[in-house]
């Protein structure tokens, strides 16, 4: 028995610890039970495929910056060359106590050229901001396709929305048949009506069972659509807040969409490229210090391997930039035109967009306060007749057919609350704030 409890202990402990070590996991699988609108563009935000390449632009231009500071290192060149001269330098006349040696037809030499920069002109600098520059407008650009994301996530997200409202009111119409059904059951148990009445409602009930069903399987549907956009595990039972009721005031309302930004960004990286083609012009100054090892060396008249050195300063101006100077500066202009085309055409259609939902708001919300009134009259009719229906003044058929024209006003009331809220999502949406 001893045996047996010392070889069981440790296998208890390595099921309680698995067991522990699965907790963590478990809690992390486990499926979010309320969301809001704001939170699913945050998760949608986080979770796209694209937001990696905000960290690889930066990357990219960390790199490619380090790689241009070093051109402020020591330049190092190593040469070597052995010739075979058909002539060589030699003094015809004799120096009276002065023997020169003849040159060597083969010539030998060994060079190491150490160059530093002391001034570029500024390429380097200016190559260094456009690079900044340049991984601004691509972080800009990344942003405007992010920012797409916001309008297909609120479809998908009010489109539920809709889906828990249709349910709601499939809810009520099986309560207002229900009580059809049992006011029906009296008068056919006092023999005052048709069992065919009972029929027609229940068949009706059934029918709004249907219904239940195609929406429950439809919001399933973009509940899992609206899951991958986040990366985040919802079920059925994960219950969508609906934004609260917010005005929209046009007065204060200006555009903050991440496009402006993009294009302020490259308006900026053209006046980088601007400031690159002075600089290219530039003169540039270094220090170098020349080694070598040859036959012959320095001294020519020497015929024999022979070390040596020169240092100083070297300047290179190159003019002919001066000359294709103003054409290149001529078309960043015309790009920064092209630039300043877009932001134009981007600012009309927004505006233009933002125009159309204040109109298509101030038509719903109209719709939406004579759906109120119309639901108002319905009910009441709806309550007169099952008040005729439990006297037996009217039939089953009648009151079926007063309880539909209540659903049906519901179910434009719900539609046209939903585009009043889709249509101020838009004009928030395309305005940027």
């Amino acid at each position: 028995m001893w045996k047996l409890t010392k070889w069981l202990t440790p296998v208890f402990t390595l099921m309680m610890l698995l067991l522990v070590s699965l907790i963590p996991v478990k809690l992390r699988a486990q499926t979010i039970k309320q969301l809001t609108l704001e939170e699913a563009y945050e998760f949608g935000r986080t979770n796209y495929p694209l937001i990696r390449q905000k960290d690889l632009v930066n990357k990219t231009a960390d790199l490619t910056i380090a790689n241009l500071q070093k051109g402020f290192l020591p330049q190092i060149t190593i040469a070597g060359q052995a010739t075979y001269q058909s002539a060589v330098t030699e003094i015809l006349f004799p120096v009276p106590g002065f023997a020169v040696a003849p040159l060597s037809n083969d010539q030998y030499k060994l060079v190491s050229d150490i160059s530093q920069m002391v001034y570029d002109g500024g390429v380097i600098r200016e190559q260094k901001n456009l690079q900044v520059l340049g991984s601004e407008v691509e972080q800009q650009r990344i942003e405007v396709d992010l920012y797409k994301i916001k309008e297909r996530i609120s479809n998908v997200y009010l489109s539920i929305l809709f889906l828990d409202e249709q349910l709601k009111q499939v809810d009520l119409i099986k309560t207002d048949l229900a009580n059809g059904i049992k006011r029906v059951e009296a008068q056919v148990n006092n023999g005052t009506a048709f069992r065919s009445n009972i029929s027609l409602l229940q068949a009706e009930m059934l029918d709004a069972d249907q219904r239940a069903i195609e929406i429950k399987a439809t919001r399933n549907g973009f509940l899992q659509m609206l899951a991958l956009f986040i990366n985040q595990p919802l079920t059925a039972e994960t219950q969508l807040q609906t934004p609260a009721p917010f005005e929209i005031v046009t007065a204060s309302t200006t555009i903050a969409r991440p496009e402006l930004q993009f294009y302020s960004s490259q308006d900026k990286f053209l006046s980088g490229q601007t400031e690159l083609i002075e600089s290219k012009n530039h003169p540039r100054v270094s220090l170098f210090l020349q080694a070598g090892y040859g036959r012959p060396g320095l001294n020519f008249l020497k015929n024999e391997f022979d070390p040596y050195y020169v240092g100083g300063v070297r300047v290179n101006w190159t003019i002919g930039g001066y000359y294709t100077q103003k054409k290149e500066k001529e078309l960043v202009e015309v790009n920064r035109k092209m630039v300043d085309a877009q932001k134009d055409a981007f600012l009309l259609t927004t505006r233009t967009s933002l125009v159309q939902q204040l109109a298509e708001i101030d038509r719903m919300q109209q719709l939406v306060n004579t759906d109120q009134e119309i639901i108002e009259l319905r009910i009441k009719v709806k309550d007169a007749a099952r008040a005729q229906l439990e006297n037996g003044v009217i039939t089953a058929n009648d009151y079926l057919l007063e309880v539909n024209a209540e659903d049906k006003a519901r179910r434009s009331y719900i539609t046209h609350q939903l585009q009043l809220l889709q249509a101020k999502i838009n004009y928030k949406t395309i305005s940027g704030n």
